[in-house]
């Protein structure tokens, strides 16, 4: 039994579960004035867009240097993720290694696989596992915040070593990418709508919204 199927709707602004007289049309909030919908509008056709282009974006974010770095004598260094993380964990900074890793691949991959995963259960109107599958839901909308650890680690060192003309660190291209990644993933938790899960109980489900 959902929502749905009783007439009640939940307004996504304050979060006030009411009863319209029209289901179908529920109107508006009556205590914020928000425009209640049963389901978003398009959204898995949104979710898809927005992970495909995450991908996409996810192959030049560590292909591409995130620092350039120059000394005062030499050719400049770039470094990208992977080489940051090879270097750190040589240094003996495996514990700052397998932090890097973590939230700067491992992270972005599991949010892209988890939102593939909960689009195609909804898509089969898949009945198993839909509490866990809300969890997950769950988890790929809190760890998004945590996501940005290499756009915040270039952005403090950039901004710390600037000893011109003897060093200097600018940020590379890949830096772009990496936060494009991070955006489009955190956009696409929130265009999800986690009502659809259980839209598989009802033949009539909003699948089609």
């Amino acid at each position: 039994m959902t929502g749905k199927t009783l007439g009640l709707v939940v307004c996504e602004c304050c979060g006030l579960l009411s009863k319209p007289v029209d289901i179908e049309a529920p109107g508006k909030c009556p205590r914020c004035g928000e425009v209640l919908a049963l389901r978003r509008h398009d959204a898995i056709q949104r979710t898809w867009a927005l992970i495909i282009a995450a991908a996409i974006c996810f192959i030049p974010a560590n292909v591409f240097p995130v620092m350039v770095s120059k000394l005062l004598v030499g050719v400049p260094e770039d470094d990208t993720i992977i080489s940051g993380v090879v270097l750190l964990y040589k240094t003996g900074s495996w514990h700052l290694a397998a932090i890097v890793l973590i939230a700067s691949i491992v992270i972005p991959m599991a949010k892209i696989a988890a939102l593939a995963y909960l689009l195609i259960s909804v898509q089969r109107r898949s009945l198993k596992g839909q509490q866990e599958r809300l969890r997950l839901y769950r988890l790929v909308e809190f760890v998004g915040r945590w996501s940005m650890l290499d756009v915040f680690v270039v952005t403090f060192t950039v901004a710390l070593i600037q000893l011109q003309p003897l060093m200097s660190i600018k940020p590379g291209a890949g830096v772009l990418f990496f936060a494009a990644v991070v955006i489009l993933t955190m956009i696409a938790a929130e265009q999800f709508d986690p009502r659809l899960i259980w839209d598989s109980n009802n033949k009539q489900g909003g699948l089609h919204d």
